[in-house]
């Protein structure tokens, strides 16, 4: 369900680092070093962060928690225009002269090496995922998750964790193996595009989208439970409490911890205030509108 919080369009350098899970300071270094391009500051001097330069800053902590150096990582990005373009080949390279020098390093070193494997195996872009969302992804025909669909899940991952992105993968594998449903969340998705700054919130096409995707959503639900996509989410939450059992003195606290990387996850509240987003306030009152359909529809399925 959508939030009625207004997120943010672009963050500050406090909140970017908080989001990514690293510091200030070592953002300033990346934009030092070439890593990351320099952002427009603001009427106060201070610099400000967008959706994509969010997803370059993921990009670069996944690969840096996987042994690669930074001059590595700023080599494989040269000459493209942002961390969603694609650049395997550069980026394919660098992980192959790692892997060369972790095998003679012990230890932490391996996990490291695992990791890099992976990536290669995976693809660079799948591969900084976690094996528990890839492990979801894997019968999918090659070339038919996009790009945007693995970018919405690392955002998602960091946000809710591995299990929350291999549950929220469930969409993207329905839109997937449905090309006419793929097709239909295209022109939904464009509609609400189309809900820029120059549409009033009181205009009628608000309403009429927020109609359009709550009966896109509602079409979704029917071919994911007709799919049987259903009951996998209820097997993958089996799956995880088999691999990560709670003992005692980490009961209440599971939720926070995002596996295989060391970082935590945080609230969706945290996440909505530090992650920026490009919505018009038409478009936001398009989300408030189907949140509250969906609502009423739920109330009336189960009155």
């Amino acid at each position: 369900m959508y939030s009625s919080f207004i997120p943010p369009r672009q963050v500050k350098i406090g909140d970017a680092a908080a989001f990514v899970g690293t510091t200030p300071r070592a953002i300033r270094h990346y934009h030092e070093i070439g890593l990351l391009p320099e952002p427009e500051r603001g009427g106060d001097d201070r610099r400000r962060y967008g959706y994509e330069d969010m997803i370059r800053l993921l990009w670069i902590r996944k690969m840096a928690d996987a042994g690669i150096a930074l001059d590595d990582i700023r080599d494989a990005f040269a000459g493209t225009a942002s961390a969603g373009a694609d650049n395997d080949h550069g980026i394919a390279g660098n992980l192959e002269r790692l892997e060369e020098t972790l095998t003679a390093q012990e230890a932490e070193l391996r996990r490291q090496r695992t990791a890099v494997r992976r990536m290669r195996t995976e693809g660079s872009r799948m591969g900084l995922l976690s094996d528990f969302v890839t492990s979801r992804l894997k019968n999918l025909p090659e070339g038919s998750l996009r790009q945007t669909d693995l970018d919405g899940l690392l955002v998602i991952e960091r946000i809710f964790g591995p299990l929350g992105a291999a549950v929220n993968a469930t969409r993207y594998i329905a839109l997937a193996t449905h090309p006419e449903l793929r097709e239909e969340s295209d022109r939904v998705d464009a509609a609400e595009e189309a809900l820029d700054d120059t549409v009033a919130v009181d205009d009628p096409r608000v309403a009429q989208v927020a109609a359009e995707r709550h009966a896109f959503e509602k079409v979704l639900e029917a071919v994911i439970e007709d799919s049987g996509l259903a009951q996998s989410d209820d097997a993958l939450f089996e799956s995880w409490d088999a691999l990560h059992p709670i003992t005692a003195s980490e009961n209440g606290d599971e939720a926070s911890h995002h596996s295989g990387s060391g970082q935590r996850s945080m609230s969706a509240f945290d996440a909505a205030g530090k992650m920026p987003y490009d919505f018009s306030p038409a478009r936001l009152r398009c989300m408030q509108l189907t949140e509250g359909l969906a609502k009423t529809s739920w109330l009336a399925e189960t009155s």
